[in-house]
């Protein structure tokens, strides 16, 4: 993944603000790699949460069954980051692609994710196909 990614034309987008603290920063004076693996993860789950209903959230859950990261721009010490998500407009099976970009202050892209997901069911840890009302409520 090399091409810069955007969200479609009238794709939800969901945002969220980070803004490093100074253990996320390396010996190389920036925000390390692994950190921007967390925020990833930290959007796929409150994008979740702030969409599904209580029931839907004690019902299900996501587990990441694969991340691949573009780093572009370090972000430094101080810099807020703003990330912002969508998914892909349909899932295949219990599979779902996430992208995430997240900018620097200036507006430069930091880093771009794409990550697949995996819908489980919560009471047997197994995976099961997406339904329709996931796909709309994400879309």
């Amino acid at each position: 993944m090399t091409k810069l990614i955007e969200p479609p034309g009238g794709r939800q987008i969901f945002r969220l603000e980070f803004s490093p603290s100074p253990a996320d920063i390396d010996e190389n004076g920036h925000v390390n790699n692994v950190v921007y693996l967390r925020w990833a993860q930290d959007m796929g789950t409150a994008h979740w949460r702030s969409l599904a209903p209580p029931d839907a959230q004690a019902t299900w859950a996501w587990i990441a069954l694969r991340h691949e990261i573009d780093y572009r721009r370090a972000l430094m010490p101080g810099e807020t980051a703003q990330g912002r998500t969508w998914v892909a407009e349909t899932a295949q099976g219990p599979r779902y692609d996430r992208f995430i970009r997240i900018d620097g202050p200036d507006g430069q892209m930091c880093a771009q994710i794409h990550t697949t997901w995996v819908l489980i069911e919560q009471a047997t840890g197994r995976p099961r196909r997406v339904p329709e009302w996931i796909t709309e409520m994400f879309t």
